[in-house]
């Protein structure tokens, strides 16, 4: 069996400050987001397909690159971010203050402490588990990136690693960095996490 290769990518900085974005708010990448992206996309070339998150933040970046290298590039409503809630286009920094208690709550057990309105944290896992697993099946052999957000890479390797829920928010996601998972003959693994090429060793 050929190893097929799946990259996610966390988009770069967007415009609008330090805020939670869930898939109720889509601003675009900031002019810092897209030196990001662009300097982190150099440092591959084997990438053979694209598929991108709906949100401005990736999929504007997707369409660049796609064209940039003339790739297919599949948009999929699936990988779109994790919604908040009332939390959307809260700043991170009031909610630390002024919703403390929630605050610590959610990073406690973000499965059972839910913002108000809040996709709940077990059908995002579904929905990003079936699709990763049906990019795997659909595709093999081929090395693609997906262009996504944090939740949808925590949620990618709490699939691969059978994370419990309440761990996922232990893991950091940098904007514009690589995860990458492989499929072989004996497994799916992750290979690498939160990888950027400007990184200290």
């Amino acid at each position: 069996m050929t190893e097929t290769r799946i990259d996610f990518i966390r988009h770069g900085l967007p415009e609008g400050g330090n805020r939670i974005r869930g898939n109720g708010v889509d601003d675009p990448l900031s002019k810092e987001g897209w030196a990001q992206m662009r300097r982190t996309a150099a440092a591959v070339s084997s990438w053979q397909r694209l598929v991108s998150s709906p949100m401005q933040r990736c999929v504007a970046f997707a369409e660049w690159l796609a064209e940039q290298r003339g790739l297919p590039m599949t948009v999929e409503p699936r990988v779109r971010e994790v919604g908040f809630g009332d939390w959307e286009g809260v700043d991170r920094k009031t909610l630390e203050t002024e919703r403390s208690s929630e605050y610590a709550a959610f990073y406690r057990n973000p499965a059972e402490n839910r913002p108000a309105g809040a996709e709940p944290l077990a059908d995002f896992g579904r929905r990003v588990a079936d699709t990763f697993d049906a990019l795997l099946q659909a595709h093999p052999g081929e090395h693609l990136l997906v262009v996504a957000h944090a939740g949808v890479i925590r949620a990618t390797l709490a699939h691969v690693l059978e994370a419990p829920l309440a761990n996922w928010y232990r893991i950091e996601v940098a904007h514009a960095a690589l995860t990458r998972f492989t499929l072989d003959a004996h497994a799916t693994k992750v290979v690498f996490h939160n990888w950027r090429p400007d990184d200290p060793d």
